[in-house]
């Protein structure tokens, strides 16, 4: 199975879980703090609704053509956001079915010689449509652990863990100057290399999980050992 189709059926797996896992909220409980800095579950919640239509954005520039940004701009998606986090419990459910199901029909939508179009993402970061599923699955899997309602790193699906340390390794931190020298191994002996250069590379040890979380800012690292036992080197906020 390709990776889009892969990722597809993964997102709506992840979503069917999210979707299951905050039946359980009201609306005293979609306010309250999530493990994001600032943010209540509420703004999660909007957040993952706006990103699928924004990826849909995405998805539909890749099958026409016509170039359709994913967001206005970053004050745009920040307002939209902002509105949204305090609606009413009922109405986050249905926005968050609603705006999966124009994810998963956008999806479906794109033909296959679409899939190595090249879009624009925010922060001029690009991307082939082949991956946008993936970049979806991203936000649901880590937003559905910030919320806070049970749903912990522990309980990632094991192949999105090692293709999101992956991701991270040779994608978003190796374009990033600010990023050490990294050799990210596993007990099992999975190495991931980010940072140059490679031989001054700093060598820290841990399940996948526990690099996914410190990678992600999730966590303060523990779990996470450097080989010369320094500590563990100080990532740049890659938001």
């Amino acid at each position: 199975m390709t990776d889009f189709a892969h990722d597809s059926t993964a997102v709506q797996a992840a979503t069917d879980r999210l979707l299951t896992a905050v039946t359980s909220l009201d609306d005293a409980a979609a306010s309250r703090p999530s493990r994001l800095p600032g943010w209540t579950r509420g703004h999660i919640l909007a957040h993952i609704s706006r990103n699928a239509d924004a990826i849909v954005n995405l998805l539909t520039w890749a099958r026409t053509g016509e170039e359709t940004l994913m967001y206005a701009s970053d004050d745009a998606r920040n307002a939209d956001i902002a509105r949204d986090a305090g609606r009413p419990f009922v109405v986050h459910l249905d926005d968050l079915r609603t705006s999966a199901f124009r994810f998963n029909s956008a999806t479906a939508a794109l033909p296959k010689d679409r899939w190595d179009f090249v879009v624009a993402m925010r922060n001029g970061v690009t991307e082939r449509a082949a991956r946008l599923p993936f970049r979806r699955l991203i936000e649901v899997e880590l937003h559905h652990v910030d919320l806070n309602i049970g749903y912990e790193l522990d309980d990632l699906p094991a192949d999105f863990v090692e293709r999101e340390v992956e991701f991270l390794a040779s994608g978003k931190f190796a374009g990033h100057a600010d990023v050490p020298a990294l050799a990210l191994t596993t007990p099992e002996g999975r190495v991931w290399q980010t940072g140059r250069p490679a031989e001054q590379a700093t060598t820290v040890e841990g399940t996948p999980v526990a690099l996914l979380g410190w990678l992600t800012g999730r966590t303060d690292g523990a779990g996470l050992t450097s080989a010369d036992g320094t500590p563990l080197p100080t990532l740049p906020p890659l938001g």
